[in-house]
């Protein structure tokens, strides 16, 4: 009986297995793609963090999610830790990002005097403050953050600092489920009413029921107040405040007077001679691994035409900690009606975000059938599931873009071009492919003298843009 009950058990698992993987598959059997926009947001004091629909199938397919923050001067995004690791890009505006990685040293170290009311206590006494590390964040910086690691956001300048996050739930290191999961250590991000966006559907049932942040206190407070004075060593109106149930600022709050901490040098030339400064030729561990880095930085560009943009990517050799988070990123420039080659990505999924200007965008399945073939605008997303093959063509005023890959080597293939996949083929079997001449197969092959992008002049059929 006992044998019996346990071939029905292992059986039921191999079948819910197998289910399982087949409907995480089916996720991925696209018809129509979507150019999106936030579809919520939640207000806070000083700021406002705005939400892509999670259960949308496109984000659903590539196991990924991403948010917005809008952060006013002084605003401080409250730490917090998710789930998964996370890619930031700095879209406008400065501030400082402070990351807290277990077990690192705390390297960072001030002092001030301190007037003590005891006067058994010796006046004049230096305390310290030491913390781990902070990074500025400037326009074009890309930051890496691992799973679980503490982090915060603070806007130390003079405008709006705008910071759109890329989620990968589907990563190694997320082992609770396809969600985005985010574990504030302070405050009461309850405290703010989720502000549904107009024109905007209301949330259907599915997989992320909750709102991420609108239904959430902070991990404190669902510890008991005795255990946090006992823990903290502090009196029972302090344990409280950590819980911050009374607090009604929400996630982003405004810093009263001027953030106080020890950071790095202001300008980019003296953070890069700090940086190489530390370099010692050995492997970098987590503690000293860099962070974030500036993907508008002119050295990260790897393929430039004057006459039709340029593309930079980052990965696991010029961004060393995104091996450890299995992510890269790309940006990418088209000038007025330029042309990137059509392509796919071998092994990894590629969420794009529109940072200037528009372009238009078509993706195809498996099938030879158009999922998308619409203009992508500025603030807009949209995903190209791997293998999904896609071409971009920028408008009249040109289009800048960012992209977030679940791969820390994402490979792409041209379909056209001077380096491709068509190129490569010999021309006979080309010929026969496509049932056309030797010559014409030679033309195929070889017309196109450009790489990877196209200038307008290289390209017949300009009415392309205006003829959708």
């Amino acid at each position: 009986m006992a044998i019996k009950a346990s071939l029905l058990l292992a059986f039921f698992l191999l079948f819910a297995g197998t289910l399982a993987r087949q409907q995480q598959l089916n996720q991925c059997q696209i018809n129509r793609i979507n150019a999106l926009e936030p579809y919520d947001s939640i207000q806070a004091e000083a700021g406002v963090t705005e939400f892509w629909e999670p259960d949308n199938q496109q984000f659903r397919c590539a196991g990924v999610e991403f948010i917005r923050h809008r952060i006013q001067p002084g605003g401080l995004l409250l730490p917090s830790y998710v789930n998964t690791p996370l890619m930031s890009f700095t879209e406008q505006g400065r501030g400082i990002q402070g990351v807290v990685l277990p077990g690192c040293p705390e390297t960072y170290e001030s002092g001030s005097e301190q007037q003590f009311s005891d006067p058994s206590k010796r006046r004049g006494q230096r305390v310290q403050d030491r913390h781990q590390k902070v990074q500025n964040l400037n326009q074009g910086d890309v930051a890496a953050i691992p799973a679980g690691a503490a982090h915060w956001i603070y806007n130390d300048g003079n405008t709006e600092l705008v910071v759109v996050v890329f989620f990968d739930a589907q990563n190694n290191a997320n082992q609770l489920d396809a969600n985005h999961r985010r574990f504030f250590l302070a405050g009461n991000p309850q405290a703010q009413s989720q502000q549904q966006q107009p024109g905007r559907q209301q949330q259907q049932p599915g997989r992320h029921q909750e709102q991420p942040y609108g239904n959430a206190g902070n991990i404190f407070n669902g510890f008991d107040v005795e255990f946090l004075v006992e823990a903290f060593n502090v009196d029972r109106e302090t344990a409280e405040k950590l819980q911050g149930q009374r607090d009604q600022r929400g996630h982003i709050v405004r810093v009263q007077q001027e953030l106080q901490i020890i950071r790095p040098p202001q300008s980019r030339q003296e953070e890069e001679r700090e940086q190489r400064g530390r370099d010692n030729g050995f492997e970098e561990t987590i503690c000293s691994l860099k962070l974030k880095e500036n993907i508008d930085n002119p050295s990260h560009v790897d393929f430039v035409n004057p006459q039709a943009g340029r593309i930079s990517n980052l990965n696991n050799d010029k961004f060393p900690i995104l091996r450890r988070l299995q992510l890269s990123a790309a940006r990418g420039e088209l000038y007025p009606n330029a042309i990137q080659s059509p392509r796919w990505m071998l092994n990894a999924h590629n969420l794009l975000y529109v940072t200037h200007g528009s372009m238009r965008v078509q993706i195809v399945n498996n099938q030879g059938e158009s999922v998308f073939n619409d203009e992508l605008r500025k603030g807009q997303v949209v995903v190209i599931p791997q293998n999904f093959a896609s071409i971009k063509r920028a408008s009249q005023e040109g289009a800048r873009w960012i992209s977030f890959r679940t791969n820390d080597d994402a490979i792409t293939e041209n379909l056209a071009g001077r380096v491709s996949a068509i190129r490569s083929l010999p021309v006979d079997v080309v010929a026969n492919a496509y049932q056309v001449s030797r010559e014409d197969a030679q033309k195929l092959k070889y017309n196109q003298h450009q790489t990877a992008l196209f200038s307008p002049s290289s390209s017949k059929g300009q009415g392309w843009w205006s003829s959708a």
